[in-house]
């Protein structure tokens, strides 16, 4: 058995990776690359394989950076049978159309810059027509049930707790006599993610295909998560601002709108009680046709919630509804939002700020300081969500400058990914324990980080995947047999020097700002210690890195 590492290496979007097992070639995974121009510029090269020569392929889970390419593979060929749990063929026949929608559009507008430049106009990387006819391959499949794909390759997909139908593939083959058992665990979830169960825990493994996009890190309790949501909120509308939230139309939006519901059970003194009622005061908005169309499927697939979320529905309490809550669903409703002076909540897609009506969003909300922009999911290097986290003054949006004046908050225990802890009680989980792990779906650093992890607590293999090695599996070992000579334009350590750079003077301006607040006699008690407490996290952070 051989496996090519063809997407997710060393950054987290692309995933793709090709098997050659028992007489068959067919993928796990086929997503786009998203983030910098450069790397998006991949989606359009040739595929590393035939696609008329893939026999089939496995399906983790439905998020874009796992199912983007499909279309693509199927324009090129590729006509054979996916497997894919029956609630990720549902969400994908939503998510994959909306994809080729956007190709669409954003070819169109990439054209006039081409045609201005001299350059040739191209065709989308795929329509909006085409993501509709490849659905026709898709097979669902159930979890916790052996598939034979053929007599020599045995499948089973298992519930991965990041999304809804989000799966860890187990993937068993015989050949030559022998059998070799794959895990691949797709996204894993974060344990305390509202509405989904938790990952499930897999028992024996010849070979671990493990993601890392949290590999350095650990995510806040539950219970802190939604004291500091309701803060932020609550003291954003107080102050006659908007409170904008880019969050990925499938997975994180039910989630919010769970824990809106939900966030009144956590607490009951007064000052809780309080922030609770000037959120439940607030107009909730939906601002996205996906994330409508996909609560709907949340709401048909509700037996794969967890156990407490199902007793609630028995006793007539539907977790994704509560009062104050509004879907827009046309472009004028969307515009009329930002129109408005009331104060408002507003959860839009897409999640890392790159396309759709976020962006319209941000242009009317970052220059206003009484706003909030609130992210709750992974911010990808290259993205506009990325550069807003990271601190920048100023960002380009629709071609226009608009400063960043408005607050920025991270809650990143909204994430829909296992932290370091997490993936490490996977790995501890295994009671006939892997002999090599490849870490693949996660920056260099964070999989550096873990990579050390692994080794300094266990005494398992562990290697961090590069683009276009080809690993032989059997019984005994993992054999480097090639790689491909091509690098991908991702850089982390320039993007970390670059990062260092900006840092030293956002520092000088961080001193000015702070000297400036301290002057203002008006300033409340509680403002000085949000801000003590921030150069405090600071200083550890700087402590941090300095001491590792």
């Amino acid at each position: 058995m051989k496996i090519t590492f063809l997407g997710a290496t060393k950054t987290v979007t692309g995933s793709n990776f090709l098997v050659e097992a028992a007489g068959k070639k067919f993928l796990v995974d086929c997503g786009l690359w998203q983030g910098k121009k450069e790397l998006e510029e991949e989606n359009f090269e040739e595929f590393e394989f035939n696609p008329t020569e893939i026999d089939f392929m496995l399906l983790t889970h439905a998020h874009i950076d796992h199912s983007g390419r499909i279309p693509k593979l199927y324009k090129e060929g590729f006509k054979n049978t996916i497997y894919a749990h029956k609630a990720t063929c549902d969400l994908c026949a939503l998510m994959l159309p909306d994809s080729g929608h956007i190709q669409e559009m954003e070819n169109e507008w990439k054209n006039r810059k081409r045609l201005r430049k001299g350059l040739s106009a191209r065709e989308p990387l795929y329509t909006a027509e085409q993501a509709v006819r490849c659905l026709e391959i898709f097979k669902p499949v159930k979890y916790d049930e052996i598939i034979e794909i053929t007599p020599e390759i045995h499948v089973r997909f298992n519930d991965a707790g990041h999304m809804l139908g989000s799966s860890i593939i187990e993937l068993w083959v015989n050949e030559n006599g022998e059998q070799t058992k794959t895990v691949f665990t797709g996204d894993l979830g974060n344990n305390d993610i509202p509405l989904l169960s938790e990952p499930t825990m897999i028992e024996d493994a010849d070979y671990l295909i493990m993601e890392s996009t949290y590999g350095s890190r650990t995510h806040e309790k539950n219970e802190e998560k939604a004291e500091m949501f309701l803060h932020i909120v609550s003291e954003t509308i107080e102050r006659g601002g908007t409170v904008v939230i880019p969050s990925f139309a499938v997975g994180r939006t039910q989630e919010i709108l769970y824990e809106l519901n939900k966030i009144k059970e956590t607490r009951d003194d007064e000052k809780f009680l309080k922030e609770y009622e000037t959120l439940m005061k607030s107009a909730v908005y939906v601002d996205s046709p996906l994330a409508i169309s996909a609560t709907e499927v949340f709401k048909e697939n509700m037996d794969l919630f967890d156990e407490e979320t199902q007793q609630e529905m028995e006793k007539g309490d539907n977790p994704l509804e509560f009062p104050g809550l509004k879907f827009t669903v046309t472009a004028e409703e969307s515009k009329a939002l930002n129109e408005s002076t009331e104060p408002a909540i507003i959860i839009s897609a897409s999640g890392m700020c790159e396309v759709g009506r976020i962006k319209h969003h941000l242009k009317h909300n970052l220059w206003n300081p009484n706003s909030t922009i609130l992210f709750v999911g992974y911010q990808a290097p290259g993205t506009l969500g990325y550069s807003i986290v990271n601190g920048t003054k100023k960002v380009k949006i629709f071609g226009e400058e608009i400063a960043v004046n408005a607050k920025i908050e991270y809650l990143e225990g909204y994430s829909g990914h296992a932290d370091q802890k997490g993936l490490m009680n996977f790995i501890y989980s295994f009671i006939k324990k892997p002999k090599q792990i490849f870490l693949v779906h996660g920056e260099e650093e964070s999989q550096e980080i873990l990579k050390d992890k692994i080794l300094s607590e266990t005494d398992l293999k562990v290697s961090i995947a590069e683009f276009g090695e080809t690993y032989e599996l059997n019984k005994e070992y993992a054999k480097l047999l090639t790689k491909i000579d091509k690098e991908l334009p991702v850089n982390n350590r320039r993007e970390v020097l670059k990062r260092l750079e900006k840092l030293k003077y956002e520092i000088v301006d961080m001193e000015t700002s702070v000297r400036e607040d301290m002057e203002n006699k008006d300033l409340k008690d509680e403002d000085i210690f949000r801000i003590s407490e921030k150069i405090k996290d600071l200083e550890k952070q700087i402590l941090n890195v300095i001491e590792g």
